[in-house]
């Protein structure tokens, strides 16, 4: 016995040590690949040293001589932190991820080989003026500059990632650049899944029902939804989606969740300074790292300091001594989704404007790991490339006999946007600016503008020019064939719309309806916000002048305008009513929960009970209202429509026939669906979290999921690269965290403000930033998380140009000499 006992001591003992020494040899190799800040390199395609600067925050300000110096040496910086990130989103672009996944990411390289995305900037390189073109090439060598000091001085492949999915990496191109912002088009446009939902719900609901439940934009003269299109006849009505839950690699996201963002300026008038403000909060998905990296380029114009995209070689959202610039998503319907009859005898042509002709064919090869390759036959027709009904659900809404197509703006092989953003780096004032976004073409954007003493908001990118006579004007799919359908290319770029200097001296956007134009000169008829925007409007009113602290605290604002405006009215019965219940029954825990919801004020409080309770009331109360009407097509509505419900609870136009359940014989009132839905929420709750109402917190439900897109499911690593973090706001806060809407826990924070930045032109280096991760996409880098913990508790860094204080406070000094 003692000898057996001895063998398992030594036994366990030497499985200990080797867990020690593979975890230790795991960790080598993965540490390999941290760049060393403080290191003199001799680098292949400068003209002179460049220094780079990293300040305690790891944010590099960049000096050189030269703005060529200067770009390299930002992608230097860029693929020093974010190498497996940028190889990433190329890979996505160019449709190539099933090389290193598999089957897994088929379905995406499949959508982005038909889009062609990455054929069209590479067409497109040849449009920017020259001045952009020296950018993307010496942006280019300085990557490709860093991947050789990889592989020249062993440096850990570059990324932990690359051992684990080792394959060359390719040289950076200057068309790379270009289809990471093509890529990001992708991910902020949603108006073709629009399209799509909103003709499959045509097919099961009358107009005036439709209505209630995709309305317009809040708006005056807004045309009423037309009739079920002729081509729709015969479709299936209640077919249920093939979409699962999308791979978190897929730069396609849900229409819940795709581009958002804040921005919001006030005149010298309004401030309290004598000088302008700006304040610009992007939304976009979460991911760890964030998609956002944070750099300050020392160019011949002046410095400039703000959110870069690893790829991208302009500052996205940011300021110079002279001018702010920030960005929200327009909600510009740049996407028309085409109806295409095939030929009959021949299914390799279909109808055009003058009888039946070939589709435009291309075959490529898709390579997947472990799997045989896969030979796509790409289609184009003159409306855009052809999509099968695999993607989107487009299948869903296609007669037999015909194909879908997609006309986008950013499909341009002339797409000048890189060039727009670049010269707008170098602008001076807003006038410039706007003339400097002119060249711009997708995605479309609401680009905020300050200088010392003016303010302005100018829709850039490519507006669709549509004809009067356009059958669905762009809301759901039209034929193809018919000429008034078709786009007769883009509006002059003076067509977009412009604010400037306005009387009341504040501008702002929440990504809501700002005009009020009728198609076809109309913006879009379906936007990403209707409620954030009254609580912003509240707070900008609240004050006669402004400071750089009142726009950080709206930045921070998780007051919800719609918990305050519905709540009433949903609960307008029940408060108040009924008899006394004893403890442990539903009557009993439905009046704590109306008690706690009485008092509460809609802040969505990471610390509260009430944001849970008033979320999972409102998601269980939509699901009684639609489920008997659309059947499975319910299941696709995975947020709350404010104004939805609102339209019921105040019986619209006859809205409120959507409390009466039709398959039930009696006639059921809205009061009754409402305390229903708040009985299902409760349930709900007491399974998930527990029936103790008082001490249920917002923040366990609402987790910001910084998410590693490859290893986040991966056993035990995942531990070591998501980021989860209690988080406050909601889905209609100004601190927009916006919810899954799917899975066991719907209410998961999952899109938001990766970045944000306040600019205070009255002592611009006062200015304020940060991003929702730190700088280095590295797991074993101190700064893989280190802002992150800032970001959640709403606090900044300092936004300087001041080259003595990122000197003062530097964790390093990389110099750069030509070799």
């Amino acid at each position: 016995m003692l000898t057996l006992f001895r063998w398992l001591i030594r036994i366990v003992t030497g499985v200990i040590l080797l867990a020690v020494a593979g975890f230790g040899l795991a960790y080598w190799f993965a540490s390999r690949s941290l760049p060393d800040y403080e290191a003199t390199l001799r680098a292949e395609g400068l003209a002179a040293p460049v220094e780079i600067v990293r300040d305690n925050a790891n944010v590099p300000h960049i000096f050189g001589a030269s703005d060529a110096d200067v770009y390299f040496a930002l992608g230097f910086a860029h693929a020093q932190d974010r190498l497996w990130q940028m190889t990433m989103l190329r890979r996505t672009a160019q449709g190539r991820l099933s090389e290193l996944f598999g089957e897994r990411t088929l379905e995406i390289d499949t959508l982005l080989r038909r889009l062609d995305l990455y054929r069209l900037s590479v067409a497109s390189v040849e449009d920017q003026d020259a001045a952009t073109r020296a950018m993307l090439r010496a942006y280019a060598a300085g990557v490709n500059a860093w991947i050789a000091e990889v592989n020249d001085g062993a440096r850990g492949r570059g990324a932990p990632e690359m051992w684990l999915f080792n394959h060359a990496i390719a040289p950076w191109q200057e068309a790379d650049s270009i289809a990471v912002v093509k890529l990001m088009a992708l991910q902020l446009s949603s108006h073709l899944e629009h399209e799509v939902i909103r003709a499959r719900t045509q097919l099961v609901l009358e107009p005036e029902r439709l209505r209630d439940l995709l309305p317009e934009a809040p708006g005056d003269g807004i045309a009423a939804p037309g009739r079920r299109a002729e081509w729709m006849d015969g479709l299936p009505r209640f077919a249920e989606s093939g979409r699962g839950v999308p791979d978190p690699l897929s730069p396609a996201r849900p229409r819940e969740l795709a581009g958002a963002s804040n921005a919001w300026t006030a005149a010298p008038a309004r401030s309290a300074a004598g000088s302008t403000l700006l304040a610009n909060d992007p939304h976009l998905q979460l991911t760890a790292p964030s998609i956002w990296y944070l750099a300050r380029l020392e160019l011949g114009s002046g410095g400039v300091i703000g959110g870069t995209i690893p790829g991208v070689p302009v500052i996205m959202s940011g300021r110079s001594a002279e001018l702010g610039w920030g960005l929200t998503s327009s909600y510009l319907d740049d996407q028309d989704v085409y109806i295409e009859q095939l030929n009959p005898e021949n299914p390799n042509e279909y109808r055009g404007l003058d009888g039946f002709q070939p589709f435009r064919t291309r075959d490529s090869i898709v390579q997947v790991r472990d799997a045989p390759a896969v030979t796509l036959k790409l289609r184009w027709t003159e409306n855009g490339p052809v999509l099968p009904g695999e993607h989107y659900d487009l299948g869903l809404i296609t007669p037999p006999g015909h194909v879908t197509s997609l006309a986008w703006t950013a499909l341009s092989p002339d797409d000048t946007s890189l060039t727009a953003a670049r010269r707008l780096m170098e602008a001076k004032s807003v006038e410039q600016g706007i003339e400097a976004s002119a060249l711009y073409i997708a995605p479309s954007q609401n680009l905020t503008l300050a200088d010392a003493g003016s303010i302005a908001i100018k829709t850039i990118g490519a507006m669709p020019d549509r004809s009067p006579r356009h059958q669905s004007q762009g809301r759901i799919p039209s034929r193809g064939w018919l000429e008034q359908n078709r786009w007769r290319g883009v509006l002059d770029y003076v067509r977009n719309p412009q604010f400037i200097d306005p009387e009341n001296g504040i501008l702002g956007n929440t990504n809501n309806k700002m005009v009020e134009r009728p198609f076809p000169n109309h913006v879009s008829f379906a936007y990403g916000d209707t409620q954030r925007v009254n609580r912003w409007q509240r707070l900008m009113q609240a004050r006669e002048v402004h400071t750089r602290e009142s726009f950080i605290e709206a930045q921070l604002d998780t007051v919800s305008f719609t918990a305050r405006s519905l709540l009433p009215l949903i609960g307008a019965d029940l408060w108040f009513t009924g008899q006394a219940a004893p403890d442990g029954t539903p009557e009993r825990l439905r009046q704590r929960a109306l008690d706690l919801l009485g008092d509460w004020n809609g802040e969505m409080n990471e610390h509260l009970p009430e944001p849970l309770i008033y979320a999972a009331w409102l998601r269980a109360l939509q699901d009684r209202l639609i489920r008997d009407e659309l059947g499975p097509l319910a299941r696709d509505y995975t947020h709350v429509q404010p104004v939805f419900i609102e339209r019921v609870f105040r019986d619209v136009d006859g809205a409120g026939i959507w409390c009466d359940v039709i398959q039930s014989a009696r006639e059921e009132t809205c009061a009754e669906i409402a305390r229903l839905a708040l009985d299902d929420a409760l349930l709900w709750i007491g399974e998930r979290w527990g029936a103790e109402l008082e001490s249920l917190r917002w923040g366990d439900a609402h987790e910001a999921t910084h998410d590693h897109p490859v290893l986040g499911e991966a056993p035990v690593l995942r531990w070591f690269v998501n980021i989860r973090q209690s988080t406050s706001g909601g889905d209609n806060t100004l601190l927009r965290g916006r919810t899954a809407g799917t899975g066991d826990n719907p209410f998961r924070n999952v899109h938001g403000a990766g970045f944000r930045g306040v600019y205070d032109f009255a002592d611009p280096d006062s200015s304020v930033f940060v991003i929702s991760t730190g700088q280095s996409g590295h797991p074993l880098s101190r700064h893989y998380d280190d802002l992150g913990e800032l970001w959640r508790r709403g606090e900044y860094i300092p936004m300087s140009l001041d080259p003595d204080l990122a000197r003062a406070g530097a964790v390093g000094i990389t110099q750069l000499l030509p070799r």
